[in-house]
């Protein structure tokens, strides 16, 4: 009998084995937000570096309240003459690498909002069409299809984004939904679409907001920050979102020595740790900031 068992045990066995490996080889990642440099290089580029598993291509910053939606790539691509439809194939080459790509709807510029729930229906719609898995015949990127949306809501009115939360993730529960808030808890404009528990990847923005961020030789506020999210949210992963240089932000930049030694060996302790999102692409290439973190991410 015992020699009988010795097959499925194994089996048993290899399949633990199997799932743990995964489970480590997840680890933690970096989200970049890519699109608002033109010098920054171009989507197949920032993924052909091999540094980043996410990337939010920034930003439609107009949508909403019966306005015309419009994509802002800086001087990537010229939308009004259709040409950011050249980011397709960049699009596909990073989902080939296993890198999930979103659009990052919002921004600190722009003229956004949801006047009511029929209105988030709409907009629902015309992200599902033009960027997700839906069909028109004027797709700003192109056909390629994204692998979901993510939520920089930063102006405006905090009503109706639980609405666009669900209506998004009513159309295909494949579609990626992630988020960037501000790290003081709840955010003004994501508290509610947050408590759908529908997101998958919360970036938290820890900069910009001295009360939740890293200052010079005080690593208390942040962390206890984290913990409040981490504790709080229900979301698959939470980020530590960052400024990839001093520039990149007005404060809460992180020295990588710092961020290494005092800060990741204890958010990654966490089950809902994810990683670390940077601001931005651009910034990232000037401070060489992801190459210094990546091995302790």
């Amino acid at each position: 009998m015992a020699t009988k068992l010795k097959a499925p045990s194994l089996l048993l066995s290899l399949f633990f084995v199997s799932l743990l490996q995964t489970y480590l080889a997840e680890g933690g990642g970096i989200a970049v937000y890519w699109g608002q440099n033109g010098n920054e290089g171009t989507l197949t580029e920032t993924c052909a570096t091999g540094k980043f598993s996410y990337v939010n291509i920034a930003f439609l910053n107009k949508f909403g309240n019966g306005q015309t939606p419009e994509i802002n790539l800086a001087g990537h691509c010229n939308p009004a003459t259709n040409g950011c439809t050249i980011v397709s194939p960049g699009i596909r080459y990073c989902q080939s690498k296993g890198i999930k790509v979103m659009l990052s709807i919002g921004g600190g510029i722009g003229s956004y909002s949801l006047a009511s729930k029929a209105d988030a229906k709409n907009v629902s719609r015309y992200l599902w069409n033009n960027f997700l898995g839906g069909k028109s015949t004027s797709r700003p990127l192109g056909n390629a299809t994204l692998d979901g949306i993510d939520f920089d809501i930063e102006l405006g009115s905090n009503q109706y984004w639980d609405d666009l939360t669900r209506y998004l993730k009513a159309y295909c529960k494949k579609v990626y939904l992630t988020g960037a808030p501000q790290c003081p808890f709840p955010d003004n404009f994501l508290g509610g679409a947050l408590n759908t528990r529908l997101f998958d990847y919360v970036w938290v923005q820890f900069y910009n907001n001295p009360p939740c961020q890293y200052t010079t030789g005080n690593t208390s506020d942040i962390l206890s920050s984290w913990n409040r999210w981490t504790t709080s949210v229900s979301a698959r992963k939470i980020f530590l979102g960052l400024p990839a240089a001093p520039q990149a932000a007005g404060s809460g930049f992180i020295p990588a020595d710092v961020l290494t030694s005092e800060i990741l060996p204890v958010i990654s302790k966490s089950a809902k740790y994810g990683g670390v999102m940077l601001w931005s692409k651009y910034w990232d290439d000037q401070s060489g900031y992801s190459s210094s973190i990546k091995s302790s991410v």
